[in-house]
C-alpha cells in the first residue's frame, strides 16, 4: 500500500512523463517541417513514445499498489526551437530534470521504507542513466559539426545508428 505522500509524489512523476512525451512531440512535429530531417523526425516522435510508456508504466504500479494514478492536465510546450543542436540541448537539459525528479522519488520511497515502490524505481534510474548518456552523446557530435552542413546531413543518417545502439543497450 502506498502511502499519501508516496502516491502525489508518484502521480507528480507521472505528469513530469506525460509532460516529457509532449516535449518530444513538439519537437517531433517541428523538426517534421524542416527540410532533411525525416531521421531527426523520427527520433523525437519515438522518444515522445518512449515517455508515453515510461507514464502508462508509473499509472499502472500506482493502482496496482492500491493507490489512485491522477491524470494530470499538461503545459503547452516549447513549439518551435532556433536550430536542430537547440532543440537537442532542449532534449539533454529536460532529461536531466527527469533524472533530478526520480531521484527525489527514490529519496521520498527510502524515506517511507518503501522497498517495493524503490525497488520499482531502480528502473527509471537505469533508464534516466541511459537516456542522460544518449542525449549527451547527441549533443557532442552535434558540438563537433558546429555549422557544417555536410556533417549535419551524416548525422541527420547517423541518427538511425545512434538510436538503435541506445534502443538495443535499454533492452
Amino acid at each position: 500500500m502506498l502511502t499519501k505522500k508516496m502516491q502525489d509524489a508518484l502521480n507528480e512523476q507521472v505528469k513530469i512523463e506525460a509532460q516529457s512525451s509532449q516535449v518530444y512531440l513538439a519537437m517531433a512535429a517541428w523538426a517534421e517541417i524542416q527540410p532533411g530531417f525525416d531521421n531527426i523526425t523520427g527520433f523525437f516522435y519515438r522518444h515522445s513514445d518512449e515517455e508515453r510508456m515510461h507514464m502508462l508504466k508509473l499509472i499502472h504500479f500506482i493502482n496496482d499498489r492500491g493507490g489512485f494514478a491522477r491524470i494530470p492536465s499538461l503545459e503547452q510546450p516549447q513549439l518551435t526551437f532556433p536550430s536542430i543542436n537547440h532543440a537537442f540541448k532542449e532534449l539533454l537539459k529536460h532529461e536531466v530534470f527527469v533524472s533530478e525528479s526520480i531521484n527525489k522519488l527514490v529519496d521520498i520511497a527510502l524515506s517511507e521504507k518503501d522497498y517495493a515502490t524503490h525497488n520499482f524505481l531502480q528502473w527509471y534510474v537505469a533508464e534516466q542513466i541511459e537516456e542522460e548518456s544518449l542525449a549527451r552523446t547527441i549533443n557532442d557530435k552535434l558540438e563537433l559539426i558546429g555549422d557544417d552542413k555536410g556533417g549535419l546531413y551524416l548525422f541527420e543518417r547517423d541518427i538511425l545508428q545512434i538510436s538503435v545502439e541506445g534502443d538495443a543497450e535499454q533492452a
